[in-house]
């Protein structure tokens, strides 16, 4: 067996995660046939056969497997050592790749950027809308470095091993009605409860804000709310309120300024909570998302708090 190249077990490791060549080529950049010579040829550096023929496809063999396992270990290590390097150097220098929710992304990433631009000319960082259920994978597999998610109360996420979950923002969830809505008259809090009969606008199934309407309208109002709209765009879910098309349950982050065509209200029944929590892998963080990370705590005290 000769020296077993860390570009191609990352190749290795991102099969594992994913199932297909296709679906790694797709996450890499490469195309796949290009995935397929690097793994062709890690299977010479191995000496042992790492893939059968599955169908169409392939899937790894027992010795695949095992390789893949180690390919976790090693590519972990190579990314400390990196990090602790550069920490000892003093250098801040490199790519950060960060993303989130449309409403975090805006708020929070995006000044972010620009405090790492005047302050860390030497990092790039590179940011992308990306929901927390689709980063998962790659904040695993080291494509990602930090993905900033949400979860709400009584919706709590899964913690997967090797992924540190820290807490950025707690804020309460809100009712935003139509101007003209009647319950919005009043100016008061508003029964979820007194709903029943509206249009919900949400985000995708699957998602934490669909499942967070849902639960909230069966265990505050006691009924299946008609979720008739579906987008994770914010400013769409937003616009349908304005239009009279809808209701929804948003938290203060992804809401406008003062705006005549919208009610916000507090939930009668209970106080609601959203949290955005800051996603990485676990270990030792590299100097330049370090960085970039006290510029996103930096962006939520100045703006938020």
């Amino acid at each position: 067996m000769t020296a077993l190249d860390l570009r191609r077990l990352r190749f290795l490791r991102e099969f594992e995660e994913r199932g297909t060549l296709a679906a790694v080529a797709a996450a890499l950049g490469y195309s796949p046939s290009t995935v397929s010579q690097q793994l062709a040829l890690l299977e010479k550096e191995a000496g042992a056969r790492l893939f059968d023929k599955a169908g169409r496809g392939v899937r790894l063999t027992d010795a695949g497997r095992l390789l893949a396992q180690h390919a976790r270990v090693l590519l972990a290590a190579a990314e400390a050592a990196e990090a602790d390097l550069a920490a000892l150097a003093g250098d801040i220098r490199g790519t950060v790749r960060a993303g989130g929710l449309q409403s975090a992304a805006r708020r929070l990433l995006v000044p972010a950027v620009a405090t790492m631009m005047a302050e860390h000319p030497r990092v790039r960082v590179e940011v992308f809308e990306l929901e927390l259920e689709q980063s998962l994978p790659g904040l695993r597999l080291g494509s990602v470095d930090l993905v900033i998610g949400d979860e709400y109360d009584g919706h709590p996420r899964p913690r997967p091993a090797g992924l540190r979950f820290t807490t950025l923002l707690e804020e309460p969830l809100k009712l935003v009605l139509p101007a003209a809505h009647p319950l919005a008259r009043p100016g008061g809090p508003v029964a979820v409860a007194a709903l029943r009969s509206d249009i919900w606008a949400v985000s995708a199934e699957g998602t934490g804000h669909h499942a967070m309407v849902v639960g909230t309208c069966r265990s505050l109002g006691g009924y299946e709310p008609d979720l008739r709209h579906r987008s994770n765009d914010a400013d769409v879910q937003l616009e349908l309120v304005r239009a009279g098309a809808a209701v929804a349950l948003m938290p203060p982050l992804a809401l406008p300024g003062a705006d005549p065509a919208l009610a916000v209200r507090d939930i009668a029944e209970a106080t609601l909570r959203r949290r955005l929590v800051a996603v990485t892998r676990d270990g030792p963080l590299a100097p330049a998302l370090i960085a970039f990370l006290d510029a996103v705590e930096r962006t939520r005290d100045t703006d938020m708090m």
